[in-house]
């Protein structure tokens, strides 16, 4: 009995391993009910975000928000990969979404309670973290659906239909919550492969702006119907997501001067800063060679195919590229989806984007998250909710 009780503990941990991944549209999947799979009943939704981010970015300090929020995720995948463990995740530029199997709930919110500590003495930014079990977003009424997407030839994304972590989110960010993890002495904080190597990111040629959109559905409309619409007009006016990707080889520059370089120091190295700062000066240096090679370029080409520029938990969040010609059409296709109540949408416009890194290898175990610079996802999300207010 205990052997099985095993094999069932490791299947289900290999849960999202598992599913496959689409491959057609994504405006075609959306409303391909069939291809979505309930998240397993004893699995557990993870939030993280930063209090007062709003008042962070408008004080400037939207790189240190962005890069507290990716660290989040650094944080809980490095856990997971130690456990062969694959788990989805949602990047929304002040905070993060996980959903994980019972195996490591308690390690995840352990180090994420580590990680709190560290973001509050190197940045002064309240990261909150929290977690309420799927059982209980079920049991409360609520829908979680998940399935694989294919966004590009070597990255796959995940999609979650229904309103459970929304939920999730409302119940952790709200003032009675409270999460103080048991004492596990074998947990230390890891944060391997988190960089911020790169400086803030024009749009590619022929392209003069970023859109950073935020876009749920509304109440009373099919969820699925509503954000394929969203996705149709994007699809229509900016072209296929790799036409509308911000991120391009051509404009990448590496940060080169301590002030910027220093969000790495703040993480990583509490003591020595001198000797920090060479450490961190080489490997950039390092790094301006590697990529001057032919691996280091083909990394770059990876790069731009592995940067998370969509996320679907139950909303689209999304940065793309393009013209002020097409941000106006896209604009008016979205305020008159707004009008009939399908949709309420936030966007926020910006001249380039930031990008946060972990790289576990140069291959294929590294993900780029991508935000609107001066913290645009932080900014449309302040609009959203604005709208929902009236």
């Amino acid at each position: 009995m205990r052997y099985a009780n095993q094999i069932m503990a490791a299947v289900n941990d290999q849960f999202y391993f598992r599913l496959p991944a689409n491959e057609i549209p994504l405006s075609d999947l959306l409303v391909e009910d069939h291809l979505f799979y309930p998240v397993p009943a004893n699995w557990h939704v993870i939030v993280t975000d930063i209090k007062d981010s709003t008042l962070a970015v408008r004080d400037g300090f939207h790189e240190n928000v962005n890069y507290v929020a990716a660290g989040s995720i650094v944080t809980v995948l490095n856990l997971a990969y130690k456990a062969n463990i694959i788990v989805p995740f949602f990047f929304g530029g002040d905070g993060a979404t996980f959903i994980v199997p019972p195996s490591v709930i308690d390690r995840a919110m352990h180090a994420l309670w580590l990680y709190q500590e560290s973001a509050r003495n190197s940045f002064n930014l309240e990261l909150r973290a929290g977690t309420v079990p799927v059982q209980k977003i079920y049991d409360d009424g609520h829908e979680l659906k998940i399935c694989k997407f294919k966004s590009s030839e070597i990255l796959s994304i995940p999609i979650i239909l229904g309103n459970g972590l929304s939920y999730a989110e409302k119940i952790i960010k709200g003032k009675d919550y409270q999460f103080f993890p048991e004492e596990m002495e074998s947990i230390a904080l890891d944060l391997t492969g988190m960089e911020c190597r790169w400086d803030k990111i024009a749009p590619p040629e022929m392209e003069n702006e970023v859109v950073t959109l935020l876009a749920i559905s509304g109440a009373g409309f099919n969820q699925a119907e509503a954000l394929k619409k969203v996705i149709d007009c994007i699809d229509a006016i900016y072209g296929p997501q790799q036409k509308r990707q911000p991120i391009s080889v051509s404009r990448l520059r590496q940060k080169s001067t301590f002030t910027r370089i220093e969000l790495e120091l703040r993480t990583k190295i509490r003591r020595f800063w001198a000797l920090g700062f060479l450490q961190v000066s080489l490997s950039y240096f390092l790094a301006y060679v590697y990529f001057q090679t032919q691996k280091g370029k083909s990394y770059l080409d990876r790069l731009v195919k592995m940067s998370d520029t969509l996320v679907i938990d139950g909303r689209i969040n999304t940065v793309i590229t393009g013209t002020e010609t097409q941000r106006t059409l896209l604009n008016q296709a979205l305020s008159s989806l707004e009008q009939t109540g399908e949709i309420v949408y936030g966007l926020y416009v910006s001249r380039e984007s930031i990008m946060s890194c972990y790289v576990r290898d140069l291959k294929d175990g590294h993900i780029h998250f991508v935000d609107g610079a001066e913290g645009g996802y932080t900014k449309a999300a302040g609009m959203l909710k604005l709208k929902l207010r009236k």
